[in-house]
């Protein structure tokens, strides 16, 4: 692992927000009389937000603001997967470099502080940056260009966190935990 670069995705990957998020979700639907089981929500959520409420509120034009109301009460309290600091302190000290690439706005560089991980990054690329979402490449294609990347890691919960890292030029994890990617760094290294 040592002198690597991890570009990583933030929900679904370092923080387990889909919970947090299936439950505002389910409050927003409840404040206008919707109901949906929370596995089609969790599961559309996981596609994207603009996926969920095509599915189940496409005819309320306040509704993704409603929803981002509550899901950022709920993410006051953000948890990350079990063995993500440790990993991101372990990258750090051997070298290596993490970086973050989310569609979310600013609200990112608070989860971070809250989580205690801030400090293991060496950028933070949100929406308010104003590069176009994943899979477009672009986002990484400027952290490669301006930290000379010649190899490195895009790890994501999504085919489009992939799509993104593969045009970039970088291997990818669809991740599913920090034990399992650990595995594939030892298998490729």
């Amino acid at each position: 692992m040592k002198n690597q670069d991890f570009i990583w995705d933030l929900g679904g990957t370092l923080l387990d927000n889909y919970e947090l998020s299936t439950i505002a979700f389910m409050k927003a639907m409840k404040d206008h009389g919707l109901l949906a089981t929370h596995a089609l929500i969790y599961q559309a959520l996981k596609v994207s937000t603009d996926e969920a409420i095509r599915k189940f509120a496409p005819s309320i034009p306040q509704f993704l603001q409603e929803y981002k109301e509550y899901e950022a009460e709920a993410l006051e309290n953000p948890i990350l997967f079990p063995g993500v600091k440790a990993f991101l302190k372990s990258v750090v000290d051997a070298g290596g470099r993490n970086f973050l690439v989310s569609h979310r706005n600013r609200q990112v560089l608070e989860i971070l502080e809250k989580t205690g991980i801030a400090s293991y990054f060496e950028e933070v690329v949100t929406s308010d940056s104003g590069f176009p979402r994943k899979p477009n490449p672009a986002s990484m294609l400027y952290l490669k260009d301006k930290y000379h990347m010649t190899d490195g890691w895009v790890i994501g919960d999504r085919p489009i966190d992939l799509e993104a890292g593969q045009a970039a030029g970088f291997r990818t994890y669809l991740f599913d935990s920090i034990e399992n990617f650990e595995k594939t760094l030892e298998e490729t290294d």
